[in-house]
């Protein structure tokens, strides 16, 4: 093999390991699901107030892969969010996508009357700028005004 052929060979497979591992790192459905069930035990056993510093904190559990968990409640009120602090006491209701959409609006709608779902819209991965396509878990933990949310970037 000569080394110019080595060299194509080489980094060809350096290029194929790092989509791989690049793709390993993108969270699941599931995950997001198990995550926001999660984010429910903390709540239920140790009080609001510990849920959302577990999920304030973006060393924490809540923030993985290339996803987090954040947390809003019936009114639009952003509690947590572990990538965009600034948003934290916020009222979101209002706040639109890139194409116009209230997807916040839509968390509201199905936590309050389904109780769980997902929500498609337009979303900046962390660290981007960009807006991307993002399909959101909603999940209304049981018997409080909390909407338990994560998603995943398509």
């Amino acid at each position: 093999m000569s080394r110019k052929h080595f060299i194509f060979v080489f980094a060809a497979a350096f290029l194929c390991s790092a989509v791989f591992a690049a793709a390993l790192e993108q969270a699941t459905r599931e995950e997001c699901i198990a995550k926001c069930k999660e984010v429910a035990v903390v709540l239920q056993e140790k009080g609001r107030e510990a849920a959302i510093a577990a999920v304030q904190d973006e060393n924490g559990p809540f923030v993985w892969k290339d996803t987090y968990v954040f947390l809003v409640n019936t009114e639009g009120l952003m509690l947590a969010h572990p990538i965009k602090p600034g948003l934290v006491g916020k009222n979101i209701m209002n706040l639109k996508d890139v194409k116009g959409k209230m997807f916040v609006a839509e968390y509201v709608a199905i936590g309050r009357d389904k109780g769980e779902g997902w929500v498609e819209y337009m979303w900046p991965k962390p660290d981007e700028k960009d807006p991307v396509e993002k399909i959101t878990c909603v999940y209304r933990i049981p018997d409080t005004d909390v909407i338990a949310l994560a998603g995943i970037y398509k």
